[in-house]
């Protein structure tokens, strides 16, 4: 990164900029449309699209490999997980209201403070401080892989563990749903009644 020259401003964009901003609001629009369809399948499907946006932010910030990674982890396999997930658990295909648990604004709250404290700690630390894109590449595989296993290995472990207790939940609530219905349906035998349920010989 280098410092903001003087001929640059931000009433003069580059091509890379206006590209990335538009990326921005189309990842943008995904996400929110994410969180609140009220049809699982459909919000892991626009995931897939917000997802994919990032990685395209990613391409135009010179960050192949981070961009590959994102394509390859999250949306080919965290995507994936959510599906499978949620065929195991037999959610339904279409409009949930029970997903919906009544807590719409606190959540909005919560969601507006947190990007505005993230949008100010970005602007905060980057404010005079700009990406040459025609420089070294910043997302090469030997910087990302020096962070990734010096810095990241923790989180990177950590959530990998999680997704892992994930699936494997998702299939123990599907066992335990299955066994309970087959114990149902074999606990409840149909009961004779009428003339059949007396034996020849006996007294009616």
């Amino acid at each position: 990164m280098t410092l903001a020259a003087a001929s640059h401003g931000f009433l003069s964009p580059t091509g890379v900029e206006i590209a990335f901003l538009l990326v921005g609001i189309v990842t943008l629009g995904a996400a929110v449309v994410t969180v609140t369809t009220k049809q699982l399948v459909h919000s892991a499907l626009w995931l897939v699209v917000a997802l994919g946006g990032i990685a395209v932010e990613y391409l135009l910030l010179t960050a192949e490999f981070i961009a590959w990674v994102q394509v390859l982890i999250y949306v080919g396999s965290v995507v994936v997980l959510l599906l499978f997930g949620l065929m195991l658990t037999k959610a339904p295909i279409g409009r949930s209201p029970d997903a919906d648990s009544g807590n719409r604004w606190a959540a909005l709250v919560v969601a507006a403070g947190s990007a505005a404290a993230l949008v100010w700690v970005v602007v905060d630390a980057f404010r005079a401080t700009w990406i040459d894109l025609d420089g070294p590449v910043q997302g090469s595989t030997q910087e990302s892989g020096r962070s990734l296993f010096q810095y990241w290995v923790l989180p990177f472990e950590a959530l990998s563990v999680l997704l892992l207790a994930a699936l494997v939940g998702a299939i123990v609530l599907s066992r335990k749903h299955g066994a309970a219905a087959a114990e149902r349906g074999a606990v409840a035998p149909s009961t004779p009644t009428g003339p059949a349920a007396h034996a020849p010989g006996e007294d009616r």
